[in-house]
């Protein structure tokens, strides 16, 4: 039979000053309700108009940041920025009506308001014929026709997470260059029998290639390379082990100044244009009074 309770010892420890009963040792639960977690910022707000906690950290997704906490400063400086555009819209009674985007999408009524305060308080001087001839002779290689390549190529792929595959495929894919080398004729029978790559049907043709086809590895070897030349050590990327084979160059030419001074025209009303912007909004924003984030420091989007 279980004994459940024993009397004789709670009489006998009660004799010796021990506990009273079973429940002795019973302690209430602590009920108090715990402290309200703090607030992930200061209070931010812009001339007594607060942002809330929950605004920032639904903006905080669009400003990508190395850690929680720059993101969140970025938030909290971007909802500032728009409060005092927002503002200022109400301090001029401004009215507008919102515009469609390129997709149909309408925008907000604040949305309307913040363009319309900027056309009508921002202006930006148009870029004159002799400011983009200046910057097209003061940056002339940013003005070429792109170089042209065909070329034909091997490819033994090897995974970079596996650096024991990856050293073997290296040491294969050496031997097989140094056959290469001495039968280029080869080549185009090397590669349906050996690359992994859907070219290898065609002998590893790529066709024409220009700026940004290929990975960046691959491009700089073209572009050091001669017509006819096959790389003799394989280039390695991501994807493997590459032999090249350069069939074909065709390098950029200079692009006249007449065929490029709109665009270059374009790019520097642009630039004045968001200069000209950062400049009202650190005017509004030394005439206001902002609590919790400085949006006008070394760091702040006014000096960016």
């Amino acid at each position: 039979m279980v004994t459940l309770f024993d009397k004789t010892q709670n009489a006998s420890a009660a004799g010796n000053g021990g506990p009273q009963d079973s429940y002795s040792g019973y302690r209430e639960p602590d009920t108090k309700v715990p402290p309200k977690a703090r607030p992930v910022l200061d209070a931010v707000s812009v001339n007594g108009v607060a942002i809330a906690e929950s605004d920032i950290l639904a903006e905080a997704q669009n400003h990508p940041a190395d850690n929680p906490g720059a993101a969140l400063a970025a938030a909290a400086r971007a909802l500032v920025v728009r409060q005092l555009l927002l503002q200022r819209a109400r301090e001029l009674d401004l009215l507008a009506a919102p515009q469609a985007d390129g997709d149909g999408r309408l925008e907000t009524a604040e949305d309307a308001a913040i363009r319309l305060v900027i056309e009508r308080e921002v202006s930006a001087p148009s870029a004159s014929e002799e400011e983009c001839r200046r910057f097209y002779d003061n940056n002339r290689e940013k003005f070429r026709s792109a170089p042209i390549f065909e070329a034909s190529h091997i490819l033994l792929p090897a995974d970079p997470a596996d650096e024991g595959a990856r050293a073997s495929r290296r040491i294969e894919a050496e031997r097989l260059a140094a056959v290469i080398a001495g039968h280029p004729g080869e080549f185009a029978t090397m590669a349906r029998t050996h690359s992994a790559c859907p070219s290898a049907a065609s002998g590893g043709n790529l066709g024409q290639l220009t700026r940004g086809s290929t990975v960046t590895a691959f491009e700089r070897a073209l572009q050091r390379m001669k017509e006819g030349e096959i790389t003799r050590a394989p280039v390695e990327t991501r994807f493997g082990f590459h032999i090249i084979r350069l069939d074909r160059r065709v390098d950029g030419e200079q692009l006249p100044f007449d065929l490029v001074c709109r665009r270059i025209a374009g790019w520097l009303e642009a630039s004045a244009w968001s200069k000209a912007v950062s400049q009202f909004i650190a005017v509004l924003a030394t005439d206001a009074t902002i609590t919790g984030i400085d949006v006008t420091g070394a760091d702040g989007p006014l000096r960016q």
